[in-house]
């Protein structure tokens, strides 16, 4: 092992080839420092959500390539990213991950910083020099990066001269636009309450999972076949959701072969919803779905209120970090702790203007698939610490991604394959080669 930045391009490049990728991608802890400076800390990456920014003081607390930042709206309407850090001797000053307040008091020395990161007091004043100026910017909380925002969605960049946020997005500001045209009102509100989980393994084994489509008659075997042995429509309580999703996962040669992945530039990708019956899809039968759709045919109109609701995919993959459902409103942020440690939270947005029973189940859709006690994550969780627990040893240094490989297709929009092909990993790390051997703008 050796430190990132005597890492040579070359070596970085060796590291990955057309079908296979060395292990040394997920346990060198100099490489996971790399990925820091130069994905995490060149790309725009996903920090909060206008929804929890309505009003001026109002704040969350996220990482940024490794560092704690606070994404706060000033008094002046603006969102900002500022260090979670106070100027005078680097204590951190806001310790809870949410909330609102005109001011921000560090707990060690009480300088006092506005919702702008300016220095607003300091306490017994005449004991500082003369020349001590509040104004002073290295006096200030100092700003984390550039701040963009997309339909609500707040990303933040680390970089001095990033591309605009919209190049960045590319395609996937599609499924964006479909997640806030499904609301009846235009607009969508991340839930105040979801799931922080953290597992013993390293990042991009979870994105690459999130596009893995081939896992789940295996991994999930143990939800699946209670599953099937359960009645249909015998639950009172979410109408055969849970046991419709956990269904789902029962794929076979018709799943693998005919759900589509689409692999774009830039590490991202998406992929077809494998939902396709109950309260899912919002079936006519559904007095809740009828109420809903015409609430949406209001705003949309028939024409355009159906094409919003017939794209249908599963999880999307904003890269580095971001995973969205559109169809369930559903969000899921990968954090990078260490070489071995993320964090993921997990959240559903209300879509403003449905009825209360569509929230109900986009929670529902949450905790069977995304709490700690989900019998399909921990299923996940446990499959991605064994892979690190072995890519640990050296034995044998590469890892396989070679499925699909010579079946892969590509369109006018990018690489295009079935649910049985690796193609999604393989333009995640073609991505990650391009970002951690590009020059620094």
């Amino acid at each position: 092992m050796q430190d990132g930045a005597s890492l040579s391009n070359e070596e970085i490049r060796d590291l990955v080839r057309p079908d296979h990728v060395h292990r040394r991608a997920y346990v060198d802890p100099a490489i996971f420092d790399l990925e820091l400076e130069r994905i995490f800390g060149r790309l725009w990456i996903y920090v909060a959500h206008e929804s929890q920014l309505k009003k001026p003081g109002d704040f969350v607390r996220t990482s940024l390539a490794g560092n704690e930042v606070l994404i706060t709206r000033d008094e002046a309407g603006q969102i900002r990213a500022l260090y979670n850090r106070c100027p005078h001797r680097g204590a951190r000053i806001c310790m809870v991950d949410h909330g609102s307040s005109r001011l921000f008091s560090c707990p060690y020395h009480a300088w006092v910083f506005r919702p702008d990161g300016s220095l607003a007091t300091v306490p017994h004043r005449k004991s500082y020099p003369a020349n001590f100026d509040l104004d002073d910017p290295q006096n200030h909380m100092q700003p984390a990066g550039q701040v963009a925002t997309y339909r609500g969605f707040v990303f933040a960049n680390l970089a001095e001269n990033p591309p605009p946020l919209a190049e960045h997005l590319g395609p996937m500001t599609e499924v964006i636009d479909n997640l806030v045209d499904r609301a009846p009102d235009g607009e969508v509100d991340l839930a105040e309450a979801g799931f922080i989980l953290e597992y013993r393994g390293n990042w991009k084994l979870h994105m690459e999972n999130a596009a893995d489509i081939f896992h789940p008659s295996f991994v999930h075997n143990s939800s699946v076949s209670p599953a099937r042995k359960a009645p249909p429509k015998a639950s009172i309580i979410d109408q055969d959701q849970t046991r419709e999703m956990m269904l789902a996962n029962g794929f076979g040669i018709k799943e693998w072969e005919g759900i589509q992945l689409t692999g774009f530039a830039g590490g991202h990708s998406s992929m077809k919803s494998f939902y396709n019956s109950g309260v899912l899809v919002h079936e006519d039968a559904d007095p809740v779905a009828v109420r809903y759709k015409a609430a949406l045919d209001e705003r949309l109109g028939p024409e355009r209120a159906a094409a919003v609701l017939a794209m249908r995919g599963f999880n999307n993959i904003v890269y580095p970090n971001l995973i969205l459902n559109a169809q369930y409103q559903q969000m899921r942020v990968v954090i990078p702790l260490a070489v071995d440690r993320t964090l993921v939270h997990i959240r559903c947005f209300r879509l403003k203007g449905a009825p209360e029973e569509i929230f109900h189940r986009a929670v529902r859709f949450l905790t069977t698939l995304g709490s700690p006690a989900s019998m399909i994550f921990s299923d996940d969780v446990e499959m991605l610490e064994r892979c690190q627990q072995g890519l640990v040893s050296r034995a044998g240094p590469w890892i396989d991604f070679s499925r699909g490989l010579d079946s892969d297709l590509r369109d006018d929009r990018g690489q295009v394959s079935g649910a049985a092909s690796e193609m999604p990993m393989r333009v995640q790390f073609k991505a990650w080669v391009e970002r951690m051997t590009a020059e620094a703008a």
